[in-house]
């Protein structure tokens, strides 16, 4: 009997519809007659779910006790002993009760697959094992039952049950996955539309990877080697020079011409480490190629052309784009070329590109010096070495070890010249070899004191001692060379990979990356000057250190960016090497400056179109809202001082009435217009001290009749530091804004509860409610929102109460409020273990 398939259907978020998805599955099988039976599903008391398990046949579940309570799980022998064809098991990541057949249900699985039998599960995303930290950071809730991704991964098949966040919210809104107590706070804790969205990515991304695993894994057990288009995967092979930009940009246009192209950069180095490229140029190649949509990779191989097909096959790629070679005529009688011998040996199912570029047939020029600098005392002991060394033994060897013999004194003289090659480099270590070679003729090669030597065997030994001896002083000065010349592109490559992140990120500050300069090149002072047009003086953008340079004729290192700006460093005069980096830095700065001026430049723009708009509106507001009680109020008196009409005392009084209202209608619009000049100059300064949420939120109840609102505010709920005034009247705002809209027959009820490690307070409303694309609309002042009329105020209550709570260091969001309506929603983080501020709190506006 063979092994059972397992088939998952995979969701980002409950409610998405797996197990109606699985069940679909089941009467569908069912139809084709297929034996198929209902192990284990879970329905949650959702009516749509729960109808579809009718026509189903269910295994009688097994009943655990456990600390007084009995449990319902999967019978396994049961199914085991049905042996089903197909047997439906929901919820692959849960936990058994504690005296079941196995720990884990996914366990349970196992078995009857095992036994043959087919099963067809669910999971959500969030239950995988290796994304249990990723979803704890997004929603900040750890998944106490996770499932090994290897045990999704080894599925049959995958299926994903997919659904956008804002359906999935319309469907928890309209209570078709949680009851209605418990959906305000699913909405607004792990279902927030953020939540949702990544964890709709982390599925599809997940699902994506699955999908190109399988592809892989399919190649390689049917042995395929040929390219499957798939989709378009365009490899472009870089050799750092600057036609790689037009090769990335090339390839990125023949990548949008197809559905989800991908590009891949590939540069291939040598084995040992060392290439002529320019990491700059690289460096810029590689920003480029991401911020096209591609990716950077390098590999190490001493055949390039191999290499690249190596590459490119292993991706599935599917075409690959080089450059048409910088070589000169005359170079190509050392070989075809990269792009030559790749299109020959690239085959049917790979196209090769060879675009044409500026550089083309330039010749490659000779490979850049990059010798480390070894300093004046290294080159000084060198000499010394090479120079003064062979004298020095060849006093030793004549006056104290004579008779040590010839072999023996090269083998010392050989010793100098390695010393001297790793001292001072090759030039000591050639004199050395070449002095060594005359003192050994003329001290120790008979006949002595003469140039003239006797034994040819011992012309021999002195040449080989000479050919050794350069050799040597070359192979050591090349590796030497070579080791610094290593370690110091990897100090450029982790400088230069740091900055551009830093950069692209948004974290460096001018004055952060100039520090940043100053402390990777040692120097006293760094500085950005920039000045109008080439005949005004210079000013100093940003600047660290003492004394900086105010020009860069000052300046012991300037480096140009672009016409009218300049680098300039004081301290110590740089080498040429060094300047590669400095003008990346050089021109990241001017980057940070831009950048950091636009932002500033929107900043005042937004403040002023701002402050434009608030002063257009409360113009409107002023010859309208506030005149309209300042009629009524007038209308009034006039009538009382009237004295031709005999008013009655019901008339009086209603006469009397009418001026309160306006008196108070008045108060509240000019008490909303100075909070929201507060608001906006930022003077608000809250003081803190540590209340009941049961002291304030009564107070803010005033404003409006006592059968208008319903108060639910648990005496049990932990502290909250806030300033008592200010968190007053943002409810009152909101109490009288929601009061304003929900039907006379149904009170808005004010409700609190806490919430992780923080209190929420709900103000819910029976109202018409507010289009999402409105709800953060109507926070902004002087907005009212569809048929409020005219008297109902300028608009400013809602402005006031976020301002407030987020001066109290809150938030105020609006939801849609389950059936209809509108939720306001203020939350506000627990006390801290601090002292109460002594003092008198801020007062809003009578």
């Amino acid at each position: 009997m063979g092994r059972g398939k397992l088939r998952i259907y995979l969701g980002a978020a409950p409610g998405v519809g797996k197990t109606y998805a699985m069940l679909s599955e089941a009467h569908r099988r069912i139809e084709r007659g297929t034996d198929c039976v209902v192990a284990f599903v879970e329905h949650h008391n959702r009516p749509r779910t729960e109808v579809m398990l009718h026509g189903l046949e269910e295994i009688p579940r097994r009943e655990l006790a456990y600390r007084d309570t009995t449990f319902s799980e999967m019978d396994v022998d049961a199914v085991l002993a049905r042996h089903p064809e197909v047997a439906l098991v929901d919820e692959l990541p849960h936990t058994n009760i504690p005296g079941s057949r196995n720990t884990k249900r996914w366990q349970d699985i196992e078995e009857l697959l095992a036994a043959g039998i087919d099963v067809i599960s669910t999971v959500n995303i969030q239950h995988l094992e290796s994304l249990g930290d990723i979803v704890e950071s997004i929603t900040g809730v750890r998944q106490q039952e996770t499932v090994p991704d290897e045990v999704v991964r080894r599925a049959d098949q995958i299926e994903l049950v997919d659904m956008s966040p804002p359906a999935l919210r319309r469907r928890m809104a309209h209570g078709n996955i949680y009851k209605p107590d418990k959906v305000d706070a699913a909405l607004s804790n792990y279902f927030r539309p953020g939540n949702l969205t990544a964890l709709r990515e982390l599925a599809l991304l997940w699902l994506a990877d699955r999908v190109d695993a399988y592809l892989q894994e399919y190649r390689s057990e049917h042995r395929v080697s040929a390219i499957w288009g798939s989709r378009e995967r365009i490899v472009v092979g870089l050799t750092g020079g600057p036609e790689g930009r037009t090769l990335i940009r090339r390839a990125a246009r023949l990548a949008e011409k197809g559905a989800g192209g991908e590009v891949l950069a590939l540069y291939i180095s040598r084995s040992d480490g060392l290439t002529s490229a320019s990491p700059k140029e690289l460096a810029q190649q590689r920003t480029l190629v991401e911020d096209l949509g591609g990716t950077f990779h390098q590999v190490v191989g001493e055949d390039i052309p191999v290499a690249l097909l190596d590459f490119a096959r292993g991706v599935n790629a599917t075409q690959i784009v080089l450059g048409v070679s910088r070589r000169k005529g005359w170079q190509y009688v050392f070989g075809p070329g990269v792009g030559s011998t790749v299109a020959r040996d690239s085959g049917p199912d790979l196209d090769v590109h060879l675009i044409t570029h500026d550089e083309a047939g330039k010749g490659r020029g000779l490979p850049v010096n990059r010798g480390a600098r070894l300093g004046r005392a290294r080159i000084v002991w060198g000499w010394l070495a090479g120079i003064g060394g062979p004298l020095l033994l060849t006093w030793l060897l004549s006056g104290v070890a004579p008779e040590v013999g010839l072999a023996n004194d090269m083998l010392l003289y050989l010793a100098l010249t390695v010393a001297a090659a790793l001292l001072g480099g090759l030039l000591p270590a050639l004199a050395s070899a070449a002095v060594g070679s005359l003192l050994l003729n003329w001290y120790f090669t008979p006949p002595v004191h003469t140039f003239t030597i006797a034994d040819p065997k011992n012309i021999v030994a002195i040449a080989i001692f000479v050919a050794v001896a350069v050799s040597v002083a070359s192979v050591v000065d090349l590796a030497a060379r070579r080791t610094q010349q290593a370690a110091r592109l990897r100090a450029e490559s982790e400088i230069l990979s740091f900055l551009a992140g830093n950069v692209l990120r948004g974290e460096t500050s001018l004055e952060a990356l100039l520090e940043r300069v100053r402390e990777t090149f040692g120097m006293e002072s760094a500085a950005l000057l920039e000045r109008a047009s080439d005949v005004e003086p210079w000013t100093c953008a940003g600047s660290v250190g003492p004394r900086p340079c105010q020009s860069p004729e000052d300046a012991d290192v300037d480096v140009p960016v672009g016409d009218h700006m300049a680098l300039a460093l004081s301290g110590r005069v740089l080498p040429a090497e060094d300047r590669r980096v400095l003008a990346a830095f050089a021109a990241q700065a001017a980057v940070v400056l831009d950048r950091r001026r636009l932002r500033e430049e929107a900043d005042q723009a937004r403040a002023l179109a701002e402050g434009n708009r608030i002063r257009t509106a409360l113009l409107a507001a002023v010859s309208h809202d506030l005149r309209t009680p300042l009629a009524g109020i007038k209308a009034a008196v006039t009538s009382l001082r009237s004295e031709d009409i005999a008013w009655s005392d019901e008339d009086r009084a209603e006469l009397l009435a009418g001026i309160e209202d306006g008196a108070d209608r008045l108060d509240n619009l000019v008490g909303n217009l100075l909070d929201m000049s507060r608001l906006q100059t930022g003077t608000v300064t809250p003081m803190i001290r540590e209340v009941d949420l049961d002291e304030v939120v009564p107070m803010a109840l005033g404003g409006v009749p006592e059968d208008t609102v319903e108060l639910d505010i648990p005496e049990t709920l932990p502290m909250v530091a806030v300033d008592p005034g200010l968190l007053e009247r943002a409810v009152a705002n909101l109490v009288e804004n929601a009061v304003k809209y929900s039907p006379e027959s149904t009170p808005v009820l004010v409700k609190a509860s806490a919430i992780a490690d923080r209190v929420e307070i709900r103000v819910v409303d029976r109202g018409p409610g507010v289009p999402d694309e409105a709800k953060n609309r109507i926070f902004e002042p002087f907005q009212r929102y569809g048929d409020a009329p005219r008297g109902a105020g300028v608009g400013l209550g809602l402005a006031v109460a976020r301002g407030f709570t987020e001066a109290l260091g809150g938030t105020l969001s609006a939801e849609d409020t389950p059936g209809g309506g509108l939720t306001m929603v203020l939350s506000l983080q627990f006390a801290p273990a601090l002292a109460p501020v002594e003092g008198p709190t801020y007062s809003p506006a009578p």
